[in-house]
């Protein structure tokens, strides 16, 4: 059990012990070897809790400190939670654990953020939004204090991204400092352990429909005189990469449906024209194959994508897609395995019209007119048929999976 320094609403700062004290406010800070800045900013919080009259209190989620962090934060009051599990994400799902309040407020550690902030954040929650954002580009970032790559690259950029993917509202994606409701972040299971829990909690905020807000806030230059713990590459990796797991669309199926396309557009024009000529050059039958190629790649990712979306809903990493669920409505099983061997009939139909063409020509050598306005067509028509029948099966075996819990 650990005593903790808290600061009530009467101003009074005491020591309480955790059967007696109730805080509305929990402030969560990650550290790692912060002894140079921690006490800023757990002094800096407290006096947040002054200055706005909020009942309050700090946790530190200790990620393995050797530098006396745990000491530092202890003398001052606050409420120290070793987390051996490492990594950034790991740090903070263990102190939002173990945080009391109904509200929550997290920053680093390293002075880079200004805990002042944090009445502001908390008078939006009470407003009733789930998540309050800060955005560090509407609030100002001192010199010195973000990377010109990060600034101008990496936040624009992922950030950009991730509005474009799941549709969010935030415009600082990676903003340390936020502020959110306990029990709305806690039904969101977070598990992510590393740099990639900031997108994780916003992206899952955002396709679970919470309330979402932004404040400007500010980015001041750390207070360490050593590097910081983020690896620009490896950690900007590891955003991109979570974006991309969590978002079938756009990873299979504009990608799919881009390249299925094109290859039956190109393959459709070579079977009509036999020769296509373009520039110094002419589309024949390599290019029918190529194209054939394209398009089957094609017609698997849209395949892959939409179990994908299916299985996600299944497990309860994603909301019901709305537009799965119309089709769906008006499809079943034996639609499926309908359109399928339709694909495949026709594929068949000239497969056998090449057979005949090729026995009035006695076996012989099968011009390039019939392989690329017959064969090539035909087999890319049958896999698709054959795809069509199995996918529609594994599509309804995800449909009898059991719905995740509510």
């Amino acid at each position: 059990m650990v005593a903790a320094v808290s600061v009530n609403r009467s101003g009074c700062t005491e020591r309480n012990s955790d059967e007696h004290f109730r805080p509305d406010v929990s402030v969560v800070m990650p550290c790692l070897n912060e002894a140079e800045t921690l006490a800023t900013c757990i002094q800096e919080a407290q006096q947040a809790f002054l200055d706005g009259n909020i009942n309050g209190e700090v946790i530190i989620a200790d990620n393995g400190s050797t530098d006396g962090s745990q000491q530092i934060a202890n003398k001052l009051g606050a409420h120290v939670v070793n987390v051996t599990d490492r990594g950034y994400g790991s740090a903070l799902r263990g102190g939002i654990k173990a945080a009391r309040g109904e509200f929550i407020v997290m920053a680093d550690s390293d002075a880079s953020y200004d805990f002042s902030d944090t009445p502001r954040f908390v008078a939006k929650l009470r407003e009733g939004h789930d998540l309050v954002m800060g955005n560090r580009f509407l609030g100002g970032i001192e010199p010195g204090a973000m990377p010109w790559k990060h600034r101008y690259i990496g936040n624009p950029v992922l950030s950009g991204i991730g509005r474009l993917f799941f549709r969010c509202p935030a415009g600082d994606f990676h903003c340390g400092l936020r502020g959110f409701r306990k029990d709305s972040i806690d039904a969101l299971a977070l598990s992510t352990t590393g740099m990639e829990f900031a997108s994780e909690m916003v992206i899952r905020a955002t396709l679970q429909g919470l309330r979402i807000a932004e404040i400007p806030t500010t980015l001041r230059p750390d207070g360490r005189s050593r590097p910081p713990h983020l690896r620009s590459w490896r950690d900007g990796w590891r955003h991109l990469r979570f974006m991309l797991l969590y978002c079938p669309r756009w990873l299979f199926v504009f990608s799919g449906m881009l390249l299925f396309v094109t290859g039956m557009l190109t393959m459709a024009t070579v079977a009509l024209m036999e020769r296509v000529p373009l520039g110094g050059m002419s589309l024949n039958v390599n290019s029918s194959l190529t194209a054939a190629m394209v398009a089957l790649v094609g017609f698997q990712l849209l395949i892959v994508g939409t179990f994908a979306r299916r299985f996600a809903t299944a497990i309860g990493m994603h909301p019901p897609s709305s537009f799965l669920q119309r089709v769906e409505g008006g499809a079943s099983l034996e639609l499926g395995i309908a359109l399928g061997l339709a694909a495949l009939l026709c594929g068949g139909g000239l497969f056998a019209s090449a057979v005949l063409s090729w026995q009035e020509a006695g076996y012989g050598q099968m011009s390039s007119a019939i392989t690329v306005s017959r064969v090539i067509p035909a087999v890319t028509l049958v896999m698709v048929g054959i795809q069509t029948v199995f996918g529609s099966f594994l599509l309804s075996m995800i449909g009898l999976m059991p719905k995740p819990p509510s």
